[in-house]
């Protein structure tokens, strides 16, 4: 009896672990062109079963052959992804202890290039990628592909340069691209005064769990945007804590929910605010 229940046990971890492992594929393969090839491998994949369920000869042997060269399919196809879910497996909450350092230097120079933007009165707009892959949104931009510097941002967005009115997309220690345009939210909550960064921050929030940085160039203030909601007027050191505690691991992370969970209240519109809605405060 034992000897059964074990065996049950083991199925039951076996399909968990390979539901997992495909669930964070599909994150990372998510609004990219390789969302579609996606699919259609899960489709093989469900033929090939059901094949070998049916004792389909034929097809088990057309499956058998081919084995091979879909692995190697596979990892081409997928060669981008697979290369970010390795980049993000060093992110996971029990491991992010060890590397939280490379994280908290990105982390850094953004809070530095945001100050230095509210200090110069310049706009700026800064997306940082989590778990859902940004790829979609990063191609309508200018490719980057360079570590993330304070001064790097601050070129980007001087005025007058080609790129400073989109955003600037930020995937593990790389700037992906910059220039970058972002869905406008709709929300109904949002009045006319909402400023466009601030509206294209909450669209993308909305969409994905990604994290992303404004600074309005009119009242010279620094938001944050995650979730769907906004919080406004940050110092560098509360927007330091605050991505801190999106980034920095599940203890953080539980604290900030139960603080924000506290203290939850309606988000509004302030009338006459130039880009910024009010939002929970933790």
């Amino acid at each position: 009896m034992f000897h059964l229940h074990r065996h049950w046990l083991l199925d039951v971890l076996d399909i968990l672990l390979v539901s997992f492992l495909f669930y964070r594929l599909f994150l990372r393969v998510k609004g990219t062109r390789a969302a579609q090839m996606f699919g259609s491998l899960v489709f093989i994949l469900l033929v090939s079963f059901l094949a070998q369920y049916l004792q389909l000869n034929a097809l088990n042997w057309i499956f058998s052959t081919l084995k091979q060269v879909w692995v190697v399919a596979f990892v081409v196809i997928f060669q981008p992804e697979l290369r970010g879910a390795l980049a993000q497996l060093g992110q996971a909450p029990l491991l992010s202890d060890v590397f939280r350092m490379g994280r908290y230097g990105v982390l850094a120079q953004v809070v530095s290039a945001a100050e230095q933007l509210k200090e110069r009165g310049w706009g700026g707009l800064i997306v940082l990628e989590r778990d859902v892959g940004l790829a979609n949104y990063a191609e309508t931009g200018t490719r980057i592909d360079s570590s993330v510097t304070r001064e790097l941002i601050l070129t980007l967005f001087t005025p007058g340069s080609p790129l400073h009115d989109g955003a600037v997309m930020i995937s593990g220690d790389k700037i992906v691209s910059a220039g970058c345009t972002l869905p406008m939210s709709q929300s109904p909550a949002l009045t006319g005064a909402l400023g466009m960064r601030h509206r294209a921050a909450l669209g993308l929030s909305e969409e994905t769990d990604a994290v992303i940085v404004v600074v309005s160039e009119e009242r010279g203030e620094i938001s944050l945007a995650s979730g769907g909601e906004l919080m406004r007027n940050l110092d560098r050191i509360r927007l330091r804590l605050e991505l801190t505690a999106l980034f920095g691991g599940y203890r953080l992370r539980l604290r900030r929910f139960w603080n924000r969970l506290r203290n939850r209240r309606p988000v509004t519109a302030d009338p006459g605010d130039d880009g910024a809605a009010s939002a929970p405060t933790p």
